[in-house]
């Protein structure tokens, strides 16, 4: 009783590579793999590199065969509502009354109050040094009075 080849893939007429280093297969000859000489492949003439390759491309001028594409038209201005605008920030004077961890600021406004103000990007970035007893330009949000964004040192 003979048994049946044991079970190695799918066979397919043809394959004869088996695997590495087991002969040419089929579609390898000298030439064939990652290391291909200067004379491997199909020669190509000048401009014939990579993607040049394809049909002809068609006239840029004007006109249907020139590549105009359609446009939808114009569309009309939206109007704007009043309660989808956003809520303007409240621009306040005031003075640095103590310097906290983390580029925090206690600022005492005009009107008496203090409020807690960090640095806004702009002031990082230009490096703009603050001290005690300087006079800043500050923005508030309506939604928080405690808090504000230092934007402008004024003295």
């Amino acid at each position: 009783m003979s048994r049946p080849p044991p079970n190695r893939g799918p066979s397919r007429p043809g394959n004869s590579s088996g695997g590495p280093n087991r002969g040419p297969g089929p579609n390898r000859g000298p030439g064939a793999g990652p290391n291909r000489g200067p004379a491997a492949g199909p020669s190509r003439g000048p401009g014939q590199g990579p993607n040049r390759g394809g049909p002809p491309r068609r006239p840029s001028g004007p006109g249907p065969a020139g590549g105009q594409r359609f446009s939808p038209p114009p569309r009309p201005p939206e109007p704007e509502e009043p309660a989808k605008q956003k809520e303007e920030a409240i621009e306040l004077e005031g003075t640095i009354a103590a310097v906290l961890a983390g580029t925090m600021f206690r600022v005492k406004l005009r009107n008496g109050h203090e409020v807690l103000a960090h640095i806004s990007g702009k002031m990082r970035k230009k490096f703009i040094r603050l001290v005690i007893g300087d006079a800043v330009k500050i923005e508030m949000s309506p939604y928080d009075m405690d808090k504000a964004r230092i934007v402008y040192r004024i003295g």
